[in-house]
């Protein structure tokens, strides 16, 4: 008995029917940055790659990443994301380990780097990495422009945090009863 036919779907591309590409690729999440929404108020994200080695790679699809301490600087015309630790890989060899401090090329287009440069020298700005993940199979890294919050900016965020809070548990009370 012949297998039955099966027809294969897949998702229109840019030149058919006009219709635009579906976007079906998966985020696999390898580290978050929490504190960067604390110490900092977040205007644009970006979404930039990574130069990475093979070790590195290899060590973050084990989760092996912090990025805690980073922030991106600017050399020229290029953006390098600094401080971010990835762990060493432990199977690697000698000759393929990686510092896990070291400085990491960002790459973005032209136009990002330079709308980003911008926000840098001349608005003060910081760059600071929020998350790292898999897309597609390649690392790539979200930054975001933003200016730094002052203490008592921290304080009102968390007091409306707080009271948000309070009123969600209080209609909750309130509607279970």
């Amino acid at each position: 008995m012949p297998a039955p036919k099966v027809q294969a779907t897949h998702a229109p591309s840019d030149g058919e029917k006009g219709q635009p590409k579906a976007d079906t690729t998966v985020f696999k999440i390898i580290a978050t940055n929490r504190k960067a929404h604390h110490e900092y108020e977040l205007f644009e994200s970006y979404e930039a790659g990574l130069v990475l080695m093979g070790s590195e790679v290899k060590s973050l699809r084990l989760h092996g990443a912090a990025l805690g301490d980073g922030f991106v600087i600017d050399r020229g015309d290029e953006l390098w994301l600094m401080q971010v630790n990835i762990a060493e890989y432990g199977f690697a060899s000698p000759a393929f380990e990686h510092e896990p401090r070291r400085p990491r090329k960002l790459l973005l287009h032209k136009k990002e780097i330079a709308k980003l440069m911008i926000g840098i020298r001349e608005r003060g700005y910081s760059i600071v990495p929020t998350r790292m993940y898999f897309k597609g199979g390649r690392a790539k890294v979200e930054i975001a422009i933003g200016r730094g919050k002052k203490l008592y900016d921290k304080r009102a965020a968390m007091a409306d945090k707080d009271s948000k809070r309070d009123i969600q548990r209080a209609l909750k009370t309130f509607n279970q009863g």
